[in-house]
């Protein structure tokens, strides 16, 4: 999936390359807005290689953003328990892709329709169109959610129920300003504050519980 990012900015980069060419001898000066446009749509497509720190059993952030929520919810759609959730907001000047926190299999992938508020609304975890992740591995189960914002209204899956995911690796992006939430066992150890800016499939956000074995 390295690389996919861009793939998804197609017929973005289409129209506004369309726009400079049709605008660069006729208005200069519009051309050069227009070109702007197209250089800043190419930077927020961006998808850097990210190494996940040391430990199987060390939840990586799934996106790059500010952490805006640490809280406890009651999840009662997939595992069905209260769990621990982190909350990151992301501008449109970071990196959109989204990143399995755990090493596992994706159990389950299903959308969800709604509003588009702005994605610093409480409310946006409730109301917004949004996609929902589970995450197994040998450190238990994650849920991950996709949350749209007033800007970004579009949430591209890359990976599928059943793909096996290593920590880190790329399963989608959401376009233009945004909100993902992981959702944690109770049992787990936050290792962020709020207000940290963390760094999707690198950023140790939590210490699972090692599992007996």
């Amino acid at each position: 999936m390295e690389n996919r990012a861009l793939g998804e900015a197609k017929w973005i980069l289409t129209a506004i390359a369309a726009a400079w060419l049709l605008t660069v001898f006729v208005l200069p000066l519009l051309s050069i807005f227009f070109a702007l446009a197209l250089l800043f749509t190419i930077y927020f497509f961006r998808d850097p290689n990210r190494v996940p720190p040391p430990g199987d059993h060390i939840a990586v952030a799934p996106a790059d953003g500010l952490v805006t929520t640490i809280d406890e919810v009651e999840e009662d759609e997939f595992l069905k328990t209260k769990l621990r959730r982190v909350g990151i907001f992301l501008s449109v000047l970071d990196v959109h892709v989204n990143r399995a926190p755990l090493a596992g299999e994706v159990l389950h992938s299903e959308p969800k329709p709604g509003r588009f508020l702005d994605a610093r609304n409480p409310l946006s975890s409730v109301l917004n169109v949004s996609r929902s992740w589970v995450f197994s591995g040998k450190s238990g189960a994650v849920v991950v959610r996709q949350i749209t914002g007033a800007i970004a209204r579009r949430i591209c899956p890359w990976a599928v129920v059943g793909d096996k995911l290593e920590r880190g690796e790329r399963f989608g992006m959401i376009r233009f300003g945004s909100r993902t939430e992981l959702l944690l066992p109770l049992d787990a150890e936050i290792l962020v504050r709020l207000g940290d800016r963390v760094r999707g499939g690198e950023t140790p956000v939590a210490r699972m519980n090692q599992k007996p074995t």
